[in-house]
């Protein structure tokens, strides 16, 4: 079969490194390049045998080839997530150097890209190729060692400080942990075979902000401890020991074996008891011709992960949310989780699907969409950007915070995003106040001042009280909202978790006083009937007589757990929240459990799933119906948007709430 034909983006040291491993790979050749520089583009190519033609001077150019199948990325550290997305957008397999992003939530990213396009995504960490590591796992498997207790590995080398250095300039991404450290963090994940619980770190930081030195120690499930370290300012053994309860595995070159050259040959120390015996690891090409022709042959085979020990997507994910951890343990934020650095994410939303529709409310200037989302579990910029960019792009200009959501970061890290894109004027931001034990009229104004201080606004479009207090005469929360629409502070407001007598005498004193009333009501809505309330105090708008005061009046309606946290999901993801607010906790019942079998059936018949129909069924209410979802990444935006063509007929509206007969909704 032909081989799989390679384009390098980014010619540098490594990319070299791949070049040479290429040449000796059975199943993949280096067919292109792409550089800005034109000294690189003509010394790589020619050293490498790159027709002058396929020598490209812009990364686009060579992602536009229809002769490439796939694309070694290796751009500087900051570049890598951006270009992998456009070159499996493009239609190419990827292969991407290691960090494959700047933060774990950049390589969940990557994955859900590679779901969605049908692409070969694979992170390089080129020592797992190499048939050391699977020998390593051999002897644990065969319990030669015991049970495993403990692994160290390190991996430093001493290079001279200089800011300008990619090694030290934070700009590219400089320092230890990023650049070698991820070696040592997967090869303790993979020995383990789990995710640390526990993970305490410290080191050296460099004056140019990077760390230089970086120690970190762990605890992993299975109750195996790990000591890690790296450095870009300190030499080290550079070794792996693996400690099991009957002896102990070394590994004394773990990382490069063979120095890039070949042979890869590499010796492994097995220890047990008084007897200790070395095993010569035969590799007789160099190192990287592994790592390419595992990457060739799965591109091949039409694989879209690499076969174990290589990184899968998972694994991928796992490292660099430990790589998050154990950095912040050092107090290093990278260029892309730095607040007002953050950059502008790439397009994620695939061109000419379906968009979230609009809705323009009664006493507001601006459309939002119809689908608004709750900014309530992004606790940094770097993943929070991601999916609010692509939300923007969607169709999406509605964000719903609250005064208490992450003690008050949630509202900061969605401000400073706000302020960095330059949005304030388009987006709809909901802000929440006055929640238990603080639901009184005079904390209305000192929490709605801090909330915008936090948001970097001057004005709430939409403004909610979190929850109401019966003690409270209504017509005190009614004065209080006023003045603050007065002044400008805020638009329409409404109530959370507010029941229907009680939004009536509010609204009633506002026409006997010519004040401005409640205009929005909102409380549970969705497709499965809330059963146990998610939180003290949580009210649902799905009773006959709620739904009954909606129609009857038109009231707009904002719907928060739209989608039931998840309950219409197919089994396999629904367990992903606590016990305690889990959908079967909260929705489970008899009638949710048909509703949902409904749902799944008609899904079926109209080529979409159960969570679409659930969305739609919210949507589809005959008074104003808004839906707040709790998207946590792009891939969960994107199953979102299919509801959006969905325009259920009234019988099929009933029939999915347990009124009617199937055979007539089709």
């Amino acid at each position: 079969m032909k081989k799989v034909q390679w384009g390098i983006i980014g010619p540098g040291s490594i990319a070299q490194n791949f070049a040479d491993g290429l040449a000796d790979c059975d199943s993949g050749v280096l067919a292109a390049l792409a550089s800005t520089s034109a000294e690189r583009r003509e010394n790589f190519g020619t050293r490498n045998h790159v027709a002058p033609h396929k020598r490209y001077d812009a990364y686009e150019k060579l992602l536009a080839d229809p002769g490439i199948d796939a694309v070694y990325i290796s751009t500087p550290h900051p570049w890598h997530a951006e270009w992998a997305v456009k070159a499996m957008q493009a239609g190419k397999a990827v292969l991407v150097e290691k960090p494959a992003g700047m933060n774990g939530a950049e390589v969940v990213m990557l994955t859900e890209v590679a779901a969605q396009t049908g692409s070969f995504l694979m992170e390089a960490f080129m020592y797992r190729c190499h048939p050391q590591i699977a020998r390593l796992l051999d002897v644990i498997k065969s319990g030669e060692i015991g049970k495993i207790c403990h692994i160290k590995a390190t991996f430093g080398f001493a290079a001279a400080y200089s800011a300008s250095s990619r090694l030290y300039d934070r700009a590219l991404g400089g320092g230890g942990i990023l650049d070698v450290g991820c070696y040592p963090m997967s090869l303790a994940r993979l020995v383990a075979g789990s995710e640390p619980i526990t993970l305490r770190g410290t080191g050296l930081m460099s004056p140019s902000g990077v760390d230089e030195v970086a120690y970190a120690i762990m605890c992993f499930a299975s109750g195996v401890t790990a000591e890690i370290s790296c450095a870009v300012s300190r030499a080290m053994d550079n070794q792996v020991v693996v400690q099991g309860e009957k002896g102990s595995i070394t590994l004394l070159d773990p990382w490069i074996p063979g120095r890039n050259a070949a042979p890869a040959h590499s010796t492994i120390v097995i220890k047990t008891g008084e007897t200790e015996r070395r095993e010569a690891i035969a590799a007789p090409k160099m190192l990287f011709a592994y790592e390419a022709e595992v990457a060739s042959a799965a591109i091949k085979a039409g694989k879209q992960e690499a076969p174990y020990p290589a990184m899968s997507w998972a694994d991928s994910i796992g490292n660099n949310l430990a790589l998050d951890r154990w950095r912040a343990e050092l107090g290093y934020a990278t260029v892309n989780e730095d607040p007002k650095l953050n950059r502008l994410s790439p397009k994620l939303i695939p061109a000419g699907g379906q968009k979230i529709p609009h809705i323009t409310l009664p006493g507001m200037d601006r459309a939002m969409s119809q689908l608004v989302l709750g900014c309530d579990n992004k606790d940094d910029i770097a993943s929070g950007a991601i999916v609010w960019d692509a939300w923007m792009d969607a169709g999406g200009n509605a964000f719903d915070t609250g005064f208490v959501y992450g003690g008050g970061n949630h509202e900061k890290v969605l401000g400073q995003w706000i302020s960095n894109r330059g949005v304030a004027k388009d987006v709809v931001t909901i802000v929440k106040g006055a929640h238990t034990p603080y639901c009184l009229p005079d904390a209305i104004a000192v929490q709605l001042e801090i909330s915008l201080q936090r948001l970097q606004l001057s004005h709430a479009p939409i403004y909610i009280m979190h929850r109401d207090n019966p003690e409270v005469p209504v017509g005190e929360f009614v004065d209080a909202l006023n003045k603050l629409h007065s002044k400008g502070l805020i638009g329409i407001f409404g109530g959370s978790n507010w029941s229907v007598p009680r939004l009536k005498a509010a609204n009633d004193y506002a026409k006997a006083k010519g004040l401005q009333p409640f205009r929005l009501l909102n409380n549970n809505l969705s497709l499965a009937v809330m059963e146990k309330p998610v939180w003290a105090g949580c009210v649902t708008s799905n009773t006959p007589e709620t739904l009954a005061f909606l129609r009857q009046t038109h009231t707009p309606h904002l719907s928060w757990s739209s989608q039931a946290r998840g309950y219409f999901l197919p089994e396999a993801l629904r367990g992903r929240l606590p016990a305690d607010t889990a959908p079967e906790t909260c929705f489970g019942s008899e009638a949710n459990a048909e509703r949902r079998k409904r749902a799944e059936q008609l899904a079926k018949d109209l080529g979409v799933s159960a969570h679409n129909i659930a969305t739609a069924w919210v949507l589809g209410q005959s008074f104003p119906s808004l839906a707040l979802v709790g998207p946590r990444s792009v891939g969960e935006i994107i199953s979102t948007l299919p509801g959006f063509g969905l325009h259920l007929t009234p019988q099929q509206m009933a029939w999915l709430n347990l009124e009617g007969d199937f055979a007539v909704l089709m």
